[in-house]
């Protein structure tokens, strides 16, 4: 908020990204252009700042976790800057507190992060070179790229029914795993 302190009316500074969680009614997450991070959990009558200590690059991503009401994923993109460094974080207390998972990741751009519907442990991330798929919470990344061009991802979804990626290119191709 722009008079730093921890509550106000409505998030500062151009939304870029919204979250709704699919398990608290009245949380929502947004996220700004300049790296802004806010969270209210009552409908928007009032916003808490949490995103101290986060990057002030651009809000690519926030989801809200579809199986901890309290955690939540926001993935940040230096573009603008000219930086591909990866941004990724956890929180697991609603936004007080965050942790990279970008561990193992490669410099590049973060477009996109998803859960999976069914396991907890297991996140994708869409990146400005391919996918990539954590099966711990974020602590090791696989690359999914062997047989997918390298292009940049600025979308995924696991298909609810049918247990498939869908994937969502710059190029506007689509790839399903």
């Amino acid at each position: 908020d722009p008079a730093g302190g921890e509550r106000s009316a409505v998030p500062y500074g151009t939304i870029t990204m919204i979250a709704e969680s699919p398990l608290q009614r009245g949380m929502l997450y947004v996220g700004t252009e300049g790296g802004r991070l806010h969270l209210t959990q009552d409908d928007g009558a009032t916003w808490t700042n949490v995103g101290r200590g986060l990057p002030k690059k651009w809000v690519s991503r926030i989801i809200a976790s579809q199986h901890d009401a309290r955690t939540a994923y926001v993935s940040f993109t230096g573009f603008r800057e000219d930086d591909s460094r990866a941004y990724l974080y956890r929180s697991t207390d609603a936004g007080t507190t965050w942790t990279s998972i970008a561990n193992n990741l490669p410099g590049e751009s973060i477009n996109v992060v998803r859960e999976d519907p069914r396991n907890p442990d297991v996140l994708y991330v869409g990146t400005d070179g391919g996918v990539y798929v954590s099966l711990d919470r974020g602590s090791t990344w696989l690359s999914l790229g062997a047989t997918l061009p390298t292009t940049p991802v600025h979308d995924l979804v696991v298909h609810p029914r049918d247990d498939e990626i869908v994937i969502g290119t710059h190029g506007r191709g689509i790839f399903v795993l």
